[in-house]
Protein backbone atom coordinates (compact mmCIF):
# COMPACT_ATOMS: atom_id res chain seq x y z
CA UNK A 1 0.00 0.00 0.00
CA UNK A 2 1.60 3.19 -0.77
CA UNK A 3 0.77 6.56 1.10
CA UNK A 4 1.16 9.87 -0.47
CA UNK A 5 2.51 13.02 1.55
CA UNK A 6 4.17 16.19 1.48
CA UNK A 7 8.14 15.83 2.06
CA UNK A 8 9.91 17.62 4.88
CA UNK A 9 13.95 18.01 5.30
CA UNK A 10 14.30 14.96 7.00
CA UNK A 11 13.41 13.10 3.62
CA UNK A 12 16.67 15.33 1.94
CA UNK A 13 18.75 12.78 1.99
CA UNK A 14 16.71 10.33 -0.22
CA UNK A 15 15.18 12.79 -2.13
CA UNK A 16 18.92 13.59 -3.23
CA UNK A 17 19.76 10.23 -3.57
CA UNK A 18 16.54 9.61 -5.91
CA UNK A 19 17.41 13.41 -7.78
CA UNK A 20 20.63 10.88 -8.71
CA UNK A 21 18.48 8.54 -10.19
CA UNK A 22 16.51 10.55 -12.24
CA UNK A 23 19.94 12.33 -13.62
CA UNK A 24 21.01 8.60 -14.55
CA UNK A 25 17.91 7.66 -16.16
CA UNK A 26 18.15 11.23 -18.56
CA UNK A 27 21.90 11.13 -19.08
CA UNK A 28 20.98 8.64 -22.36
CA UNK A 29 18.82 11.89 -23.55
CA UNK A 30 21.34 14.20 -22.87
CA UNK A 31 25.19 13.63 -23.49
CA UNK A 32 25.17 17.70 -21.85
CA UNK A 33 24.64 16.40 -18.45
CA UNK A 34 27.80 16.81 -16.20
CA UNK A 35 29.34 13.57 -15.68
CA UNK A 36 29.85 14.61 -12.16
CA UNK A 37 28.62 16.80 -9.25
CA UNK A 38 25.74 17.14 -11.55
CA UNK A 39 22.15 18.21 -9.75
CA UNK A 40 18.83 19.90 -11.00
CA UNK A 41 16.64 20.84 -7.58
CA UNK A 42 16.73 22.81 -4.97
CA UNK A 43 14.76 20.50 -2.48
CA UNK A 44 15.37 22.72 0.36
CA UNK A 45 13.54 25.41 -1.68
CA UNK A 46 11.31 23.63 -3.19
CA UNK A 47 10.29 21.82 0.57
CA UNK A 48 10.28 24.93 2.47
CA UNK A 49 8.65 27.75 0.34
CA UNK A 50 5.12 28.47 -0.13
CA UNK A 51 4.71 28.39 -3.59
CA UNK A 52 6.00 25.18 -4.27
CA UNK A 53 6.00 21.60 -2.22
CA UNK A 54 7.56 18.46 -3.18
CA UNK A 55 5.44 15.21 -2.65
CA UNK A 56 6.59 11.48 -1.96
CA UNK A 57 4.67 7.99 -2.32
CA UNK A 58 6.22 5.74 0.37
CA UNK A 59 5.67 1.63 0.96
CA UNK A 60 6.77 0.46 3.99
CA UNK A 61 8.13 3.90 5.28
CA UNK A 62 10.65 3.86 2.24
CA UNK A 63 9.87 6.82 -0.31
CA UNK A 64 9.66 4.75 -3.57
CA UNK A 65 8.31 7.83 -5.81
CA UNK A 66 8.78 11.65 -6.12
CA UNK A 67 7.54 14.70 -7.62
CA UNK A 68 7.48 18.62 -7.22
CA UNK A 69 5.50 21.59 -8.12
CA UNK A 70 6.47 24.97 -8.08
CA UNK A 71 3.77 27.95 -8.82
CA UNK A 72 6.04 30.48 -11.43
CA UNK A 73 4.99 33.74 -13.44
CA UNK A 74 3.42 32.82 -16.95
CA UNK A 75 4.52 34.71 -20.65
CA UNK A 76 3.16 37.91 -20.49
CA UNK A 77 1.50 36.61 -23.77
CA UNK A 78 -0.77 33.69 -22.10
CA UNK A 79 -3.62 34.08 -20.84
CA UNK A 80 -3.03 33.27 -17.40
CA UNK A 81 -0.47 35.01 -14.95
CA UNK A 82 1.12 31.77 -13.08
CA UNK A 83 1.26 28.32 -13.94
CA UNK A 84 2.61 25.01 -11.67
CA UNK A 85 5.87 23.61 -13.22
CA UNK A 86 6.11 20.37 -12.56
CA UNK A 87 8.98 17.94 -12.14
CA UNK A 88 11.41 15.57 -10.04
CA UNK A 89 8.84 13.01 -11.38
CA UNK A 90 10.34 9.32 -10.18
CA UNK A 91 9.18 6.32 -9.87
CA UNK A 92 11.90 3.28 -8.41
CA UNK A 93 11.75 0.97 -11.42
CA UNK A 94 10.36 -2.07 -9.46
CA UNK A 95 7.18 0.10 -8.65
CA UNK A 96 6.62 0.92 -12.33
CA UNK A 97 3.39 0.11 -13.95
CA UNK A 98 1.34 0.43 -10.75
CA UNK A 99 -0.05 3.97 -11.60
CA UNK A 100 2.26 5.67 -9.05
CA UNK A 101 3.48 8.67 -11.41
CA UNK A 102 -0.62 9.05 -12.26
CA UNK A 103 -1.57 9.20 -8.50
CA UNK A 104 1.75 11.44 -7.84
CA UNK A 105 1.08 13.77 -11.12
CA UNK A 106 -3.09 13.98 -9.79
CA UNK A 107 -1.34 14.77 -5.99
CA UNK A 108 0.26 17.85 -7.60
CA UNK A 109 -2.34 19.26 -9.50
CA UNK A 110 -4.98 18.86 -6.86
CA UNK A 111 -2.03 21.11 -4.94
CA UNK A 112 -2.10 23.45 -7.64
CA UNK A 113 -5.44 23.71 -7.91
CA UNK A 114 -6.25 24.24 -4.03
CA UNK A 115 -3.85 27.45 -4.91
CA UNK A 116 -5.69 28.77 -7.60
CA UNK A 117 -3.64 27.33 -10.37
CA UNK A 118 -5.67 25.59 -13.10
CA UNK A 119 -2.74 25.54 -15.83
CA UNK A 120 0.09 23.33 -15.53
CA UNK A 121 3.43 22.62 -17.64
CA UNK A 122 6.44 19.85 -17.51
CA UNK A 123 9.51 19.04 -19.34
CA UNK A 124 10.47 15.52 -20.69
CA UNK A 125 12.84 14.32 -23.53
CA UNK A 126 11.31 14.03 -26.83
CA UNK A 127 13.24 10.32 -26.76
CA UNK A 128 11.75 9.74 -23.86
CA UNK A 129 8.70 7.45 -24.68
CA UNK A 130 7.65 6.05 -21.86
CA UNK A 131 7.90 9.35 -19.78
CA UNK A 132 5.85 10.90 -22.64
CA UNK A 133 3.27 8.28 -22.66
CA UNK A 134 2.72 8.74 -19.11
CA UNK A 135 2.31 11.96 -19.22
CA UNK A 136 0.07 11.63 -21.99
CA UNK A 137 -2.16 8.99 -20.22
CA UNK A 138 -2.41 11.74 -17.66
CA UNK A 139 -4.17 13.97 -19.90
CA UNK A 140 -0.98 16.07 -20.73
CA UNK A 141 -0.27 16.98 -24.79
CA UNK A 142 2.86 18.46 -26.55
CA UNK A 143 3.50 21.92 -26.61
CA UNK A 144 6.98 23.21 -27.36
CA UNK A 145 9.81 21.74 -28.81
CA UNK A 146 13.01 22.66 -27.10
CA UNK A 147 15.93 22.68 -30.23
CA UNK A 148 19.04 22.46 -29.03
CA UNK A 149 22.64 22.87 -30.89
CA UNK A 150 26.12 22.48 -29.70
CA UNK A 151 29.18 23.81 -31.87
CA UNK A 152 31.83 22.62 -29.49
CA UNK A 153 33.22 20.06 -31.32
Amino acid sequence: MLTYREANLSDIDMLKTLEQCVIEAERPFNESIKTEGAFYYDLVDLITQERSAVMVGESEGKIVATGYIQIRASKPSLDHDEHGYLGFMYVKPEFRGQGINKIMLESLINWGNAKGISDFYLDVYAENASAISAYEKAGFTSSIIEMKLNTSD
